[in-house]
């Protein structure tokens, strides 16, 4: 199976805005590209662009192509549901709104520790265990937000889940707040195939720092005397990085115009993994983004064991940096699962005890009055 997937979050709109409406006609332009490419993997939820994802793959693709002839993936979002008694009902909107009796993958959709119990206090897993049973469900998946112990424990109690779905790239691979590679290594362990989201960072990995496309564009010419690839586009290096791991089963683009979409294939429809030379570069331009403007954390969690007000001290300068380098709209959500039960930047008293014993000698209680600023507002 070729490994681009359609991530139907972000798509062509009319006037360019998310508030409007979805352009059919580009849409269906997008499909038969596609198609025509040798792919078929496409990814929905119900919240996407305000329900509009799942009705907008109803009369683009699910009217014009067979049944049999694409993959989609719909997911379980806890924002719909309450209690046990509202899962079918939402499940069964989802199918008409789609337009399909079946969904070949079905993902308890962003799951941290607090949304697991959730799921699990509403008996979801055992659900669509029955609905898998019953033939609307063909494969049952998690999509993931949380630190790797969490995923470990979600697969030892859950191993009825097929697959997983992670927030992974070449940025955040070793993200203290993010733990990307760690969460891969994690559905190594289990044997669980890996669905890449965020493979270009929400855009950020596009829209590079000056010295970081400098670094690109010159290995592309060859100026490094190892190997000349010719024209390679920023987003290339992002997806192909992710589609090289051997446990990842598809990497979704969230493509929103055709000229997204043949890009996406030029380099997809008969990709090559990564080589050596590649990795080098891509862990230059890593380096180059950890130190832009950004707080020069290790996460070696020192400060966290001193801090009174229990304040994850580490992952919190993740999200900022984050925030700060890539403007990550999942920077917030973040936020809100490392302090879920845990003291808010903002919570600082001043005391000190994290910048004596910090081995990088940073300037804590300064830096999460900033870190205060950008997200307590909104937590």
């Amino acid at each position: 199976m070729k490994k681009l997937g359609f991530g139907c979050m972000r798509l062509p709109m009319k006037n360019g805005s998310m508030d409007g409406e979805v352009d059919y006609e580009e849409f269906n332009k997008m499909i038969d590209k596609f198609f025509e490419a040798g792919f078929n993997y496409f990814d929905t939820a119900h919240g996407y662009i305000g329900g509009k994802s799942e009705i907008a793959l109803r009369e683009c693709l699910v009217k014009r192509y067979p049944r049999d002839s694409y993959i989609l993936t719909n997911k379980l979002t806890t924002h719909y549901f309450q209690k046990e008694e509202e899962i079918l009902p939402l499940f069964e909107k989802q199918l008409l709104d789609t337009g399909v009796e079946y969904f070949d993958y079905y993902l308890m959709h962003a799951l941290n520790l607090d949304f697991y119990q959730k799921y699990v206090k509403c008996h979801a897993f055992e659900i669509a265990k029955k609905l898998k049973e019953q033939g609307k469900i063909k494969h049952l998946g998690i999509s993931f937000h949380d630190k790797a112990e969490i995923l470990e424990k979600i697969l030892i109690e859950q191993p009825e889940v097929e697959i997983v779905q992670i927030q992974f790239n070449y940025a955040d691979y070793d993200d203290a707040g993010i733990e990307s590679y760690k969460c891969y290594q994690v559905c190594e362990k289990y044997n669980k195939p890996v669905i890449i989201m965020e493979p270009v960072k929400g855009g950020g990995l596009v829209n590079l720092p000056e010295d970081a496309k400098k670094i690109l564009d010159e290995f592309n010419t060859g100026k490094y005397g190892k190997e000349k690839v010719g024209h390679a586009s920023y987003a290339s290096y992002a997806i192909r990085f992710c589609a090289s791991f051997e446990k990842v089963f598809m990497v979704l683009s969230g493509m929103s115009s055709l000229e997204q979409m043949e890009d996406n294939l030029s380099y997809m429809k008969d990709f090559i993994p990564f080589t050596e030379a590649e990795y080098h570069v891509v862990k230059q331009v890593r380096e180059i983004l950890k130190n832009q403007d950004s707080i020069a954390c290790t996460a070696c969690q020192y400060c966290v064991v001193e801090c009174p007000k229990r304040i994850p001290i580490p992952d919190l300068f993740a999200c900022y940096n984050a925030k700060k380098l890539f403007n990550d709209w999942n920077s917030e959500w973040y936020y809100g699962v490392h302090t879920k039960g845990k003291g808010i930047a903002s919570d600082c008293i001043k005391c000190g005890k994290c910048e004596k014993v910090c081995p990088q000698h940073l300037t804590i209680r300064k830096y999460l009055e900033d870190v205060s600023v950008i997200f307590d507002k909104k937590n």
